[in-house]
């Protein structure tokens, strides 16, 4: 399997899933390791901001 086809597989998971078992298991682990949150710790996300912050909006008027 080409390094192109091995990243392809890390990020695209219908590509992986399109791969057979054995070609599944041959490919590396990705390097970035695997990466697991508990749901209660996503009960806490909205979007990119903890919904325990407040959040400001800028009311400036649009200057482009």
């Amino acid at each position: 399997m080409s390094n192109v086809d091995i990243i392809r597989a890390w990020k695209d998971d219908e590509y992986r899933s399109s791969l057979s078992e054995e070609a599944r298991a041959l490919l590396p682990e990705h390097p970035a390791g695997l990466l697991e949150l508990r749901d209660e710790d996503l009960g806490l996300v909205a979007g990119a901001v903890s919904v325990d912050q407040k959040v400001s909006f800028c009311t400036c008027p649009d200057t482009r």
